[in-house]
Order: C-alpha cells, then sequence, then structure tokens
C-alpha cells in the first residue's frame, strides 16, 4: 500500500488531543511521511483548513488507487514492489538533492532502514499478493485488519496495559474478517486473497511499531529527515528485490510501464507529500476519519474501471474493519506499566 493513510489512526489512538504534538506524527506511517519543517504547535490545536483537507483527500485517494492498479498490472507482485520502491526511492532522494538537504546518515539510521525497509518489502508483496489473487475489495478491507495486530503486539513491545476499547476494535476486526472470507477452504481465491491480507496488516502492524520506536524521545523532525525516512526504507526494498528481478525474464508492456509510473511517482511519493501537507494544519481527529476512506476509494475505482461489485458480506466485513479503525482514532491514551516506558513524554528529550 506504500505510504497508506491508515497509518495516521495507529498513532493518534495513543496521546490525547490537546498534546499531540506533530513531531511525533511519523511514528506508524508506512515508510515514513515528510513532516513539515520542525513544526512544533500541537495538532490537537490546530484548526482544519480548506486546502489541509483537500491535500489529505486528495492524498488518501491515491493510496487507494493504489489497489485499483495493483490488480490492473500483469506481472508479478514483486516486479510491481521493486517498480514502486525505486521509483518512490529516486522520486524522494530527488527531492533531497533538490533541496540540498542530503546528509550521511549514522550506523543506527542504516540499520533501522535495513530491517523497516525488509518489513515495508514484505508487507507490499504480501498486499499485492492478496489483490492479484481475490480482488480489490478483499485486498484492501484484509489490509486493514491491522489495528487487531497492533492491538495485540504493542503492550508487548512497550509494556502498555490492554484496555477494554483495545479488545472491542479487536472483536470488530476478527467478526469482519469472518465476514469477509466466504469460507476457510484455502483452495479458493477469495480465501487466500484474506489471508495474504491479513499476512499484509501483519507486516504493517510490525513496521509501524518499529518506526514507532525508532522516534522514541527525539525532538520535533525536520521535513528533511522525514524525507530521508521514506527514501530510505524504499531504497532498501528495492535492493532487496533485485535479485528476484534481474533475469526473470519478465515481459514488461508499455501499459504496465506506464502504470508502474503512476504507482510509484503519483500514489507514492506524491501522496507522500501531500498527506504530510495536510497533517500541518488538519486536527488529528479529523485526519483518523479521513484515512478510513482509502478501502472506500480504492473499492469504488475497482467497480467503476474492473467492474468488481463485492458481495454484500464482504462490504459488511468492511464496514466492521473501517469502524474499528476510525475508532482507533479516538481511543484514549494507554497508561504505561511504568514510566520509564512511555513512548513519547510530554517533554521531549534533548538529543545525544
Amino acid at each position: 500500500m506504500g505510504f497508506t493513510a491508515a497509518r495516521w489512526n495507529e498513532w493518534t489512538r495513543f496521546h490525547p488531543a490537546g498534546d499531540r504534538s506533530l513531531h511525533a506524527a511519523h511514528s506508524n506511517i508506512h515508510g515514513g511521511r515528510m513532516n513539515e519543517a520542525h513544526l512544533s504547535v500541537s495538532v490537537g490545536a490546530r484548526k482544519s483548513v480548506p486546502g489541509g483537507l483537500a491535500s489529505i483527500h486528495v492524498a488518501v485517494f491515491l493510496f487507494g488507487l493504489a489497489g485499483l492498479l495493483g490488480k490492473m498490472l500483469t506481472l508479478p507482485p514483486p516486479v510491481i514492489v521493486f517498480s514502486r520502491a525505486l521509483l518512490a526511492a529516486l522520486a524522494l532522494g530527488s527531492l533531497l538533492w533538490i533541496r540540498n538537504s542530503s546528509r550521511p546518515l549514522k550506523s543506527p539510521h542504516w540499520f533501522f532502514f535495513a530491517v523497516t525497509g525488509s518489513v515495508l518489502a514484505v508487507h507490499w508483496l504480501t498486499f499485492f499478493k492478496s489483490i492479484q489473487v481475490s480482488t480489490v475489495a478483499i485486498g484492501l478491507i484484509s489490509f486493514s485488519s491491522f489495528p487487531l495486530f497492533v492491538t495485540i503486539l504493542e503492550p508487548v513491545a512497550f509494556r502498555e496495559r490492554l484496555q477494554a476499547f483495545d479488545l472491542m476494535t479487536c472483536l470488530l476486526v476478527i467478526a469482519g474478517l469472518v465476514l469477509v472470507a466466504p469460507n476457510f477452504d484455502l483452495s479458493q481465491h477469495p480465501t487466500q486473497g484474506v489471508v495474504w491480507g491479513t499476512a499484509s496488516g501483519l507486516t504493517f502492524a510490525i513496521l509501524s511499531i518499529l518506526n514507532r520506536k525508532y522516534v522514541r524521545g527525539i525532538p520535533a523532525l525536520a521535513m528533511v529527515e522525514m524525507v530521508e525516512l521514506g527514501a530510505g526504507q524504499n531504497a532498501v526494498a528495492t535492493v532487496l528485490l533485485l535479485p528476484f528481478v534481474c533475469g526473470s525474464g519478465i515481459h514488461m508492456t508499455l501499459r504496465d510501464a506506464m502504470l508502474l509510473i503512476v504507482l510509484g511517482l503519483l500514489c507514492t511519493a506524491c501522496g507522500h507529500v501531500l498527506f504530510i501537507r495536510g497533517l500541518a494544519t488538519v486536527r488529528a481527529q479529523v485526519a483518523s476519519v479521513l484515512t478510513g476512506l482509502e478501502p472506500l476509494y480504492g473499492i469504488s475505482l475497482a467497480w467503476m474501471v474492473l467492474h468488481e461489485v463485492p458481495p454484500l458480506r464482504t462490504l459488511l466485513g468492511g464496514l466492521l474493519i473501517l469502524g474499528a479503525i476510525i475508532l482507533a482514532g479516538f481511543a484514549p491514551p494507554r497508561n504505561a506499566i511504568s514510566n520509564e516506558n512511555r513512548l513519547f513524554t510530554l517533554q521531549p528529550k534533548n538529543p545525544d
């Protein structure tokens, strides 16, 4: 899914609206969306403005479009992900070069990029596999199960107490997945799509937690650092997939090449910029609700372009899962088991 807008929800749920500081906004953003340069005003205090809302709407639309493009492409998932990551890395790297903002990275940063870039590659591979073996609707909806895995994994990773609200979110996601899967026969393509899509949600949950750990206690991040995060993770994904693409003998048509350009540059790099630009002026709760539109946009596009009409059971399951995503954006903050394990403090630590 790339820089999917749904990632915003998983950050907003852990911080009260009045205390949300934008320096942490990228913690659960897939591949790292850009932040505005050194913005320190709390997100909860911002007023939503038309320009910011339009930016987020367009970005979410582009993220949903990625699912449609994955279905329209006739290439295997490794080639799709390699091309998407390569184009996104080149675009973001070019932006750094134009701004004359590139600088050498420290060893810990390279290690983080290596780990998260690997998870990013697996996440995209499983997502596009899900869409190709089933439908756009099943791929997008089953991927959206990631709140279930975040809810399970984060209390372990950050020693936070699980709350009743979290359990309610899990139950909604599980019920939604049961409805989306027509049966539990793995020989059926829709069921395979649910399995691959759920694996995509799991890998995204892991990526979210790793990103969250990476920004722990870091003061306000500059826009350039967010671009570096996205460029670095995409570059690693590109390198990892290179052996699977070279010598594969894949014949790429002009149509496939054009679709890949749209996927890598428009849906990924451009969506990346627009989403974070919108976050500079849109309140966190509003952004949380808007991110739930991503599957809706993708499913609507698939219906109009490919004439994919999801059955009622799939739509009902999708409503339950999307409801869980939106609720996660309004969840009360979790209490840490000990102060030493809190993710963000109100007073940022001084960098070493």
